[in-house]
């Protein structure tokens, strides 16, 4: 295989990592890979191809045929009705060549100057495809962040946006990828075009297409069942993954992508988040578009994860991420690695790489979020609303515990068969890892619920019918239409991957625990021996423990480009010297968590509290509330250990207020709003004034589960 760099050329904005080609089993493996992927369906057939391209011709047709309509209405001129044209272009997964079957079709139309997008694209061109027989599910959201229209033509799901330019007649050969197409355009055409620039861009900065596009199929699957694929949800979308991917196929342009999935989980592992993900230079441009800044935006320092969209403006792709998302998603990429090298010693396969993520297991306590609404159709709209706002629960809650009490959203809703007109949304909850509770320390979200649910009711299209509530339950509470056959398994997962690092997890804190009786034996002991000198091996420990604080501080004041993340317990390690040359220099600043005082409670209010003198002593909570399931037997145990006192379930109807957003930045609109990480505040010492209606509350109450010895 000719190495990409004989031309000279280079991709990305720095040298690569490796110019290595691949080796014979490399080959191998990869072609294990692909017929992996196939056999999991996917690749579309040949049929289902043919149809898209059928389908996209007649969406060509039908604009091409608007356009003349319009025109001619408007009294164009005989010149201009004759060049009057529409142009229809793709993006996404379609364009990038990694579409699934069933997939649908992302298409931008471009339009001239005098076809408006209220008037004729969702007046006119919205009531001839309601009349076309082949057009069904019609479903215009003009209010969106990027205005559309959602639709199935001849069977294939059709998202359509629209982008009018400041020109009389749209050429046939029109180039999208140029900074002058945007000049003059309004922020929804800038936003709308944005898609296919970013598409094309990264196809043109991947050394192998077809290399990066097995790669990046691995990729979207994997995050998939892993349960971290959705940008609404504050997890990563397909434009999110594809960008990390194409970032790695720079790092290693002749590598294969069973070599690019290894190399992707060893890379991500180890950057040293906040640190963007760039593909190539950032273009301030001459048209004064705003591009992402930290220097300069200081809305830009509070993302948390920046991955870079390559072309014009260049935007922040994952503002959505949040501390405990990004939490999550750097745990996977670790057990991504860690399998991937088993791979090597033939100790796991693709199977195992691949496994659902438990996530109905994995917690003791979950936020379940119900919606409702009196008819299909206002269902479909307050859920596209309600997961829009989702993310502004998780975040909340982080803001307002300090990022102690860590949420895990689940990406999808689940539908109970028995009651169709509801869906329920779930979040895993857990207290941070490593950071201990002082006795009767509580976490009281009942405010923090309550803003959430006053945010969601202020929905603009609100009608009575509408209806949201949220309520605390335990694991062995869950609903049964929340796993595979609406059947709930009689033991947790056993002989996979997880539960094998489980078992070695409990083996490892209790030897932990018996090293550290041990120790503090000896150390009581010997603590004169320790007064009298020195020298002793235990100074020697302390000096080096001192030495790694003092690197670690200078780390963390050195010069950057970045924005403060909270520390997570156990992340934030040395980078690898093969990758501490692609990013910038590292940053890991640290918020001073403060202790929330708790709101006054009613012996009256539900309170769930985690009771620390019931807790089973080798089980504290930093523990056994990590992403990963017990079994059965010990489910049970522990689960039992809890007083939980009442479930609440906190069920409120507010009626809609106007809603306004201050968001200056280019993601701020009713519908997709950027959502700020406010830096932490200090905790307030005066009374708050009471709720004028009172409502049922939630009020979650965690505490150390274990006891320390010598207590």
């Amino acid at each position: 295989m000719a190495s990409v760099q004989q031309n000279g050329q280079r991709y990305g904005i720095t040298e690569p990592i490796s110019l290595g080609g691949p080796t014979e089993l490399d080959v191998v493996k990869t072609r294990e890979l692909e017929k992996y992927l196939q056999d999991v369906g996917l690749y579309e057939s040949k049929e289902e191809a043919v149809r898209r391209e059928e389908v996209l011709g007649r969406l060509d047709q039908i604009v091409k045929t608007w356009i003349k309509t319009i025109s001619r209405g408007k009294g164009l001129n005989d010149q201009l009705l004759h060049e009057a044209n529409a142009e229809i272009f793709t993006f996404g997964s379609y364009r990038l060549g990694v579409h699934g079957p069933g997939a649908d079709i992302d298409t931008l139309c471009v339009g001239p100057r005098h076809a408006t997008r209220e008037g004729d694209f969702f007046g006119e061109l919205q009531r001839m495809l309601s009349e076309m027989p082949e057009v069904t599910e019609l479903h215009p959201v003009p209010d969106a962040h990027v205005p559309l229209m959602g639709f199935k033509l001849n069977g294939v799901s059709i998202d359509l946006l629209y982008a009018q330019l400041p020109l009389w007649v749209i050429p046939k050969d029109l180039d999208i990828s140029q900074d002058s197409i945007l000049q003059n355009a309004d922020e929804q055409t800038v936003r709308s075009l944005n898609g296919c620039r970013v598409t094309d861009q990264i196809l043109r900065l991947v050394p192998n297409i077809e290399n990066f596009r097995t790669t990046l199929r691995c990729m979207r699957f994997w995050a998939k069942r892993r349960g971290v694929y959705s940008n609404v949800s504050g997890f990563l979308g397909g434009i999110n993954w594809a960008l990390l991917v194409a970032r790695i196929c720079q790092l290693y342009p002749n590598a294969l992508p069973n070599m690019l999935a290894s190399r992707f989980f060893r890379v991500y592992t180890q950057w040293r988040w906040p640190n963007p993900v760039l593909l190539c230079s950032m273009d301030e441009g001459s048209l004064g578009l705003q591009v992402w800044d930290p220097r300069r935006n200081p809305k830009d320092r509070l993302h948390m994860m920046p991955i870079i969209t390559p072309a014009y403006p260049c935007m922040n792709s994952s503002y959505n991420v949040s501390a405990s998302t990004l939490r999550i998603m750097t745990g996977e990429f670790q057990r991504g690695k860690d399998i991937c090298e088993a791979m090597e010693a033939n100790k796991a396969d693709w199977d195992t790489l691949f496994e659902p993520f438990a996530f109905f297991e994995a917690y003791k306590n979950y936020l379940q979020i119900d919606i409702s609404a009196a008819n299909v159709d206002d269902l479909r709209k307050w859920k596209g609303w309600v997961e829009s706002r989702l993310r502004q629960l998780t975040l909340k809650i982080e803001r307002h515990t300090y990022d102690m009490l860590q949420c895990h959203p689940h990406p999808h809703d689940f539908q109970d068969a028995s009651r169709p007109l509801h869906c329920s949304y779930f979040m895993g909850l857990q207290r941070k890892q490593g950071v201990p509770a002082a006795e009767g320390e509580p976490f009281d979200i009942r405010r923090t619920v309550e803003e959430f649910k006053h945010t969601v009711n202020g929905y603009m299209l609100w009608i009575p019918g509408m209806e949201i509530s949220v309520s605390h339950i335990k694991r062995r509470s869950l609903p049964s239409f929340v796993f595979p056959g609406g059947v709930r398994p009689s033991h947790a997962s056993k002989g996979t991957w997880d539960s094998k690092r489980r078992a070695e997890h409990r083996v490892s804190s209790t030897a932990s625990a018996a090293t550290t009786t041990t120790a503090t034996t000896t150390t009581n002991e010997a603590s004169s021996e320790s007064k009298a000198g020195s020298n002793s091996p235990g100074d020697e420990k302390k000096r080096k423990r001192g030495d790694d604080e003092t690197l670690a501080d200078q780390l963390r004041n050195s010069k950057h480009v970045a924005v403060p993340v909270p520390a997570e317990n156990g992340e934030g390690g040395s980078p690898d010297p093969s990758v501490g040359s692609i990013c910038s220099s590292p940053m890991k600043d640290s918020y001073t968590n403060g202790k929330s005082d708790p709101i006054n409670t009613d012996p009256q209010e539900n309170v769930v509290v985690f009771n620390k003198e019931d807790a089973p002593e080798s089980h504290p909570i930093e523990k056994i509330a990590t992403p990963q399931a017990p079994t059965s037997e010990e489910t049970e145990e522990l689960e039992g250990s809890f007083d939980f006192g009442n479930q609440v379930t906190a069920t409120a109807t507010i009626p809609p207020f106007e809603a306004t957003t201050s968001n200056g930045s280019p993601f701020s609109n009713e519908a997709l709003e950027e959502l700020e990480v406010l830096p932490m505040r200090q905790p307030e010492v005066t009374h708050r004034a009471s709720v004028q209606q009172r409502k049922p509350i939630i009020k979650l109450n965690f505490t150390s589960l274990g006891k320390t010895n010598g207590k």
